[in-house]
């Protein structure tokens, strides 16, 4: 059974940063694309960042490049999101999840989510 545990949510002042984690069970990145996703209250979910089959990355919009660093720890089997320089627009439900390459997200594995508030 595939399951991704999210955790490092919480309360952060703007300009601030945090690294979310995603715990992976019963699959391997290996055939998988990694990715990461939020929710606003409100607003529809967003892609942020992705691991690529050619080993890169894919990033979103440009709100997030630079700021958002998406890491993988093979050993660990756990996925990270590096957040820096955080506003309040940031504030949101992250998600982390995974799906066989050449397949959509929708179709994929996801997440709990972990909540991230930056507060002004």
């Amino acid at each position: 059974q595939v399951q991704l545990v999210e955790s490092g949510g919480g309360l952060v002042q703007a300009g601030g940063s945090l690294r979310l984690a995603c715990a992976v069970s019963g699959l391997t990145f290996s055939g998988y694309n990694m990715g990461w996703f939020r929710r606003a209250p409100g607003k529809e979910r967003e892609f942020l960042v992705a691991t690529n089959r050619n080993g890169g990355v894919t990033s979103a919009e440009d709100s997030v490049k630079g700021r958002f660093t998406i890491s993988v720890d093979n050993a660990k089997n756990t996925v990270y999101l590096q957040l820096n320089t955080l506003n309040t627009e940031d504030t949101a439900v992250y998600f982390c999840a995974a799906k066989r390459y050449f397949s959509s997200w929708s179709n994929g594995y996801w997440g709990q989510g972990t909540q991230v508030t930056v507060s002004s």
